[in-house]
């Protein structure tokens, strides 16, 4: 991994430590907040490899509220047992009332 990718990583994870307990966000939504748009892949890379480093990856998602990156998560539903054992409901990998749980670090942050 080149400097650039971890100093990114590493900024990718410093707002994913903020989404509040209880809420979601996108990989979008914080590419777009380190001014990098076009980077959402970049993001999902990030989470892939964030799970040793106390990063609550679970709540990132998709732009529509899908669990995409579940398959990274140890278990068959890890992702969605860390979600619904946040008060998220999760109905066959969507989550339910995605745009009331979206939390935007364009605006929060």
């Amino acid at each position: 991994m080149t400097t650039e990718t971890h100093n990114f990583y590493e900024r990718v994870y410093t707002v994913v430590r903020q989404i509040p307990y209880g809420r979601v966000t996108s990989y979008g939504a914080i590419a777009k907040f380190l001014g990098a748009a076009r980077s959402a892949r970049m993001v999902g890379y990030a989470m892939n490899g964030s799970h040793a480093k106390d990063v609550p990856a679970h709540r990132v998602v998709n732009r529509k509220g899908l669990l995409t990156g579940k398959h990274h998560f140890e278990g068959t539903n890890l992702m969605q047992q860390l979600l619904e054992s946040e008060g998220i409901e999760v109905v066959e990998n969507e989550i339910q009332d995605f745009e009331k749980l979206f939390w935007d670090p364009m605006r929060e942050l």
